[in-house]
């Protein structure tokens, strides 16, 4: 049987998006990060009698009293060099992606928008008492080192080459963390998917000969909950603003950058490909017809208005069918008795006796592996795309059948990891309403995502200062 914790998603996804840095390799950086939208980066700037908590414990002379402040949010500040800073990572990245800059004044009221935002998330988790401990936080950098095939200390030389400074990357990464969990206590976990959504799912969703993997570019103008019929016109004549500069050949990122309020705002818009099922109803029926590159008409949701672009779609429908692996493993916890360089070197030392053949697979698994598989030799049976974090699956997919991988890090530990046998077959009717049901969770997912980010913003006190001298 395998075991219960590798089925858990990773919550920390968000962030293994790739971005370039400054013409060198790619890195695993998250959207917040490379947007610039980090809330509590390292250390901030405040007037001294005005400390957000960003700054508690922070050496005085590292706090500079001439800082302006330009915003207040509910009780902690934003200064002009705080935002100055996120308005020079988020150019960057704009740059880098060739995006045209809009006007600097629009760009940095975008920017600020979007600190907003974030610092309200942030605020209402430490409000429900959730938090990132350094542990979490060492191990998810070191995991965002190792996808880039790098140790954590040439990553942080990297990143500080390229003008980030490592402890603003640690910051925002727990920033990027919190948020994860703040979404999925405050929403996932109250979305309900019932038999009958399912049953109607499959039946409006059969394979057929259209793309199935769709990039759409996304702008939305935001509409406040309760808002007046004046304030709904001003809203859908600013959406429509943007819809005739798109029209009169203005680039479609640019124009996101400068009207739209949705997350990816800040990166150009886009969404990446989406299984088409799993994006909202509403984004399916507007593009239909499209032709690449077609930017549809206004469209309305509780959330505001919406423009969406045809960027690309591919992989044409076909039978439902799904990648099976037979894969075994060796785990080794950390804990107090065992550090996580032991735990490392020792599964390279079960790895080079497999390799010898000094001892078998299954043998060593049963004497060493921490978790329920042990007695079946480490075999974790068959594994569907999906069934494990993102950091086993992807280790387990690169290898060949009869390959044994280097040490993987997990949130369970370390796993050596073999994969048996691999196939494909048709998907059973049970796999089928599985995969609907989690296409279904994702749309909801996201739609009540944003409609509770709705309701944070407007109730978020908001004193804007960017006018005072």
């Amino acid at each position: 049987m395998m075991s219960a914790a590798l089925f858990f998603a990773d919550s920390t996804s968000r962030w293994s998006t790739k971005f370039p840095l400054a013409g060198r390799k790619k890195f695993a950086l998250g959207a917040a990060l490379a947007a610039g939208l980090a809330v509590h980066a390292a250390p901030g700037f405040a007037q001294a009698d005005k400390l957000t908590p960003a700054l508690a414990g922070q050496p005085r002379e590292r706090i500079v009293l001439a800082d302006r402040v330009v915003a207040v949010i509910n009780d902690e500040i934003v200064t002009l060099r705080e935002l100055e800073e996120r308005i020079r990572i988020v150019t960057g990245q704009l740059k880098r992606q060739n995006v045209e800059l809009p006007p600097p004044d629009v760009l940095q009221t975008q920017v600020l928008e979007r600190v907003i935002v974030d610092r309200a998330q942030v605020q209402f988790a430490r409000e429900n008492a959730i938090r990132i401990d350094d542990v979490q936080l060492d191990r998810a950098v070191a995991r965002i080192a190792e996808e880039n095939r790098m140790s954590p200390v040439q990553f942080r030389d990297v990143l500080e080459k390229d003008g980030i400074p490592f402890n603003r990357f640690r910051e925002d990464i727990r920033t990027e963390i919190l948020i994860n969990r703040l979404r999925q206590s405050e929403v996932e976990g109250k979305v309900v998917i019932g038999e009958g959504e399912i049953d109607n799912f499959l039946s409006q969703n059969k394979p057929s000969d259209t793309a199935q993997e769709i990039n759409l570019g996304h702008i939305l103008v935001r509409v406040p909950e309760n808002a007046s019929p004046e304030q709904i016109e001003a809203r859908r004549k600013r959406a429509q603003e943007a819809l005739a500069q798109i029209r009169g050949g203005a680039d479609f990122a640019r124009v996101a950058v400068a009207f739209s309020e949705a997350p990816e705002a800040l990166t150009g818009g886009s969404l990446g490909y989406k299984d088409r099922e799993k994006l909202p109803q509403l984004f399916v029926e507007a593009i239909a017809g499209l032709p690449k590159g077609g930017v549809s008409e206004l469209v309305k949701s509780a959330n505001g208005f919406h423009i969406l672009k045809l960027i690309d779609q591919r992989g044409a429908g076909a039978a439902p069918v799904v990648k099976q692996t037979r894969v075994r493993h060796i785990l080794i916890r950390p804990g107090e008795l065992v550090s996580q360089d032991q735990a490392r070197r020792r599964l390279l030392e079960l790895r080079e006796r497999i390799i010898n053949k000094a001892a078998t697979f299954e043998d060593l698994a049963r004497q060493n592996s921490a978790d329920g598989s042990k007695d079946k030799g480490g075999d974790l049976g068959v594994i569907y795309p999906g069934d494990t974090v993102p950091e086993f699956e992807r280790a387990m997919d690169e290898l060949k059948p009869g390959e044994i991988s280097a040490p993987v890090q997990t949130q369970f530990g370390w796993h050596l990891i073999e994969v048996i046998e691999r196939s494909s077959a048709e998907l059973s009717v049970e796999r089928q309403r599985k995969a609907a049901r989690d296409a279904l969770r994702e749309r909801k997912v996201d739609e009540a995502y944003q409609e509770w980010l709705r309701q944070l913003r407007d109730r978020t006190f908001v004193e804007y200062r960017l006018e005072d001298r």
